[in-house]
């Protein structure tokens, strides 16, 4: 990868951002807004809602920055974009790794907004640190843009797009621990959740949740999902082609 191309591909990106008001309203304000709708529906259920509200800081971020970034890939897939910027000497890395620099830093921004809106205004009660939820909330928000821009690559149009949320989002969602505890699933239920990123990116914020210091298994999860993210964005650029057939 080249800096200079990697943070110019960033700062056009950053740049497309800025100029969408909707995105942006999406990215940041959307999280807070949904986290302000749990706490109002357990609004009776404190205990609930500090081990829900605290699981969302990680799921909202994950599902957001899958739709925006998948859709957004698409839009320069088909607008031929992207077949352009790859005739010059941009790389695949350069491009997929420069959009996770821009979004990473778009999810920063939210993760910081909705942490503050859970601790401050709804004064969510766990162990942990503040600033462990957000590093979790942060790699979430990477793994749904690196899912993103690799579901992108089987989407015709951004309807489609969209199509591969149930397809890819839900059945993590269901099968992460956050509605039934994994260990009383079915067996193969269980198995296909062992394989799933967003299982150890909850198991890591209910880590947070009871302990005041970070444990192993934090540090693991925290691996596992970074390394799925890069995962993601290798096979992104697979697809990636200089030319349209």
């Amino acid at each position: 990868m080249n800096p200079r191309i990697l943070f110019s591909t960033a700062g056009r990106v950053l740049n497309q951002l800025r100029h969408d008001r909707r995105t942006l309203a999406l990215i940041v304000a959307m999280p807070a807004l949904l986290l302000t709708l749990i706490y109002y529906v357990f609004d009776d259920q404190r205990l609930v809602f500090n081990h829900v509200g605290l699981i969302m800081l990680g799921i909202f971020p994950f599902v957001l920055m899958f739709i925006v970034t998948s859709i957004a890939m698409l839009r320069e897939r088909t607008t031929g974009t992207l077949e352009r910027l790859l005739t010059t000497p941009l790389s695949k890395l350069d491009l997929l790794f420069g959009y996770a620099l821009a979004f990473g830093l778009a999810a920063a921004i939210q993760a910081g907004v909705v942490t503050a809106v859970a601790y401050w205004a709804f004064d969510i009660a766990i162990a942990g640190s503040f600033w462990w939820v957000m590093v979790f909330a942060v790699a979430d928000a990477i793994l749904g843009m690196a899912l993103g821009l690799l579901a992108s690559a089987f989407a015709q149009t951004e309807f489609q797009a969209v199509q591969f949320m149930p397809a890819v989002v839900l059945p993590q969602l269901f099968l992460c621990g956050l509605f039934a505890p994994r260990a009383e699933m079915a067996g193969v239920l269980g198995g296909i959740a062992k394989v799933l990123p967003m299982t150890y990116a909850v198991e890591a914020l209910e880590q947070v949740g009871r302990y005041t210091s970070a444990t192993s298994i934090m540090y693991r999860d925290l691996v596992i999902v970074v390394g799925a993210a890069v995962v993601a964005l290798a096979l992104a650029a697979a697809t990636l082609r200089r030319r349209t057939d």
